[in-house]
């Protein structure tokens, strides 16, 4: 009997698992034809399951990655999961500010249009692109970018303010348009320091800041953009199950995925909430709002100051030469 009651036990606890994860799906159908997505690190994970949503709505999508052999063979995929042809990609590398300015250049020549700009991507790993800089402490999170930054920081962070700022002008001759920032509940675990924002010694706390000034950085510019029409939000995915074992040993790689099996959520689900804070109506209401399983959250206290947002954001166009 005890041995029954401890399968019994077992088979309860693993449902009750599955149904705590189980997520909410964007169900508004609205449609985008005409709009055109700029999605970074879109070849895989949050990021590719994003524009397969936004493709099969009619939005152009374009995809910016580093490693221009995944960007195509995610491309093709993309325009056969989302029934559209309408898909590019374009060379982005966010730890090299040269590189994004570059990149803003290329786009705002060829682009006439962006809608949607999704800031999903972070480092490209060699062998397995993350939706960002992750929290667990692989070879290259503590590395530095090739401008002197720390790796989370500059890629999570400053990557992305560089090129929102640079492609705000198209986004505002495109209103009412909006920028998702995909963030982390790990924000909660650390502040930010301005004594040293290049902060780089536990990969956990370092990257828990990345994402604090990834809402940060939101809320300023939903305060800066909302008089243009340009609305911003803070998106938390999930923990999804992705490929950020791949720098582990095979044995931890496997109980691991038995572990992401349980508690994580695929990453079709994980890119729910960003297609629902790019399309729905609902989300428009809650500009600078951070959002999870498809419907507002509540920060901690310390991440809604916006003298602190102000102050990240004054700070970050100094570091990237904005000012």
């Amino acid at each position: 009997m005890y041995v029954l009651y401890t399968i019994l036990a077992s088979l309860v606890s693993f449902f009750i698992l599955k149904w705590l994860k189980k997520r909410r799906y964007c169900t508004d159908l609205k449609r985008l034809d005409g709009k055109t997505a700029l999605i970074t690190g879109g070849s895989s994970g949050v990021g590719k399951e994003t524009a397969v949503a936004l493709a099969t709505r009619g939005a152009r999508v374009v995809i910016a990655c580093r490693d221009a052999e995944k960007a195509e063979k995610a491309v093709r995929e993309i325009r056969l999961r989302g029934r559209s042809l309408n898909v590019a990609h374009m060379e982005l590398d966010l730890a090299n500010m040269a590189s994004v300015r570059d990149f803003c250049e290329r786009f705002l020549q060829k682009e006439k249009r962006l809608d949607v700009l999704v800031n999903n991507a972070g480092e490209e790993e060699e062998e397995e692109e993350e939706e960002d800089v992750v929290a667990y402490p692989m070879p290259s999170v503590l590395d530095w970018t090739d401008d002197g930054f720390s790796m989370c920081f500059g890629v999570n962070h400053l990557g992305h303010f560089l090129l929102t700022n640079t492609l705000l002008p198209r986004l505002k001759e495109c209103t009412p348009s909006r920028v998702v920032t995909l963030t982390c509940s790990n924000y909660k675990y650390q502040k930010l320091d301005f004594q040293d924002l290049n902060y780089n010694l536990l990969p956990f706390f370092t990257y828990s800041r990345s994402k604090l000034a990834n809402i940060y950085f939101t809320q300023e510019l939903a305060r800066i953009g909302e008089a243009k029409g340009v609305t911003a939000y803070a998106v938390h995915p999930g923990f999804v199950q992705s490929g950020w074992t791949c720098h582990y040993s095979f044995l931890f790689r496997m109980l691991m995925q038995v572990v992401m099996w349980m508690f994580f959520v695929p990453c079709e689900l994980g890119a729910q909430t960003v297609v629902y804070c790019a399309v729905s109506e609902a989300a428009a209401k809650h500009n600078g709002g951070y959002f999870v399983d498809c419907r507002p959250a509540t920060l901690r206290p310390f991440a809604r100051d916006s003298g602190v947002a102000r102050k990240l954001w004054e700070a970050s166009e100094r570091l990237v030469k904005l000012v």
